[in-house]
């Protein structure tokens, strides 16, 4: 092979490269993004009200995260503003913090399972939403009182009293 050969092997490589990277980012991977986000249900937490409201929110309010935390034995969690979370990343470090441990109530363990390409298409869909909203509140441990509101997920026994009614 000469070097000329070699070269424009590697041209064309880089430039399949480029394409691929440039298509990964682009309308159809946002679109893609958009869909994930709907059916599995980040919405859900992560937007404020969503719930609530059976969805009936303004996608230039979603995934903002939230003041509503959730209280459990593991302390007081809140959904992150992912909006804001993704600006400072790459799509390779976000890929890397979906598939870490994460405190309840979030499901992260379905997002282990996801592929790469779903959780790009994803990093993509929230790149292209731009950053919006405050950042939700930090995590309090056990015991910490807080001053948001909170569904108190502690597990409990039924009251046989009330249970036998």
């Amino acid at each position: 092979m000469s070097t000329t050969d070699a070269f424009c092997g590697f041209c064309l490589t880089a430039l399949l490269a480029a394409s691929v990277a440039a298509s990964a980012a682009g309308p159809d991977a946002e679109a893609r993004g958009r869909y994930l986000v709907s059916v599995a249900g980040c919405n859900d937490c992560h937007t404020p009200n969503y719930m609530p409201t059976s969805g009936q929110v303004p996608e230039e309010q979603w995934l903002t995260g939230s003041e509503l935390g959730f209280r459990g034995p593991w302390g007081t969690t809140y959904p992150p503003n992912l909006r804001l979370r993704v600006q400072g990343l790459s799509e390779a470090e976000w890929i890397a913090l979906a598939r870490q441990p994460m405190r309840p109530p979030m499901p992260w363990f379905n997002l282990r399972e996801m592929s790469d390409a779903d959780l790009g298409a994803i990093y993509h869909y929230l790149r292209g939403l731009g950053a919006a909203g405050q950042a939700s509140p930090a995590y309090a441990p056990p015991g910490t009182a807080v001053a948001t509101p909170y569904i108190d997920m502690t597990p409990r026994v039924a009251d046989t009293a009330v249970a036998t009614r």
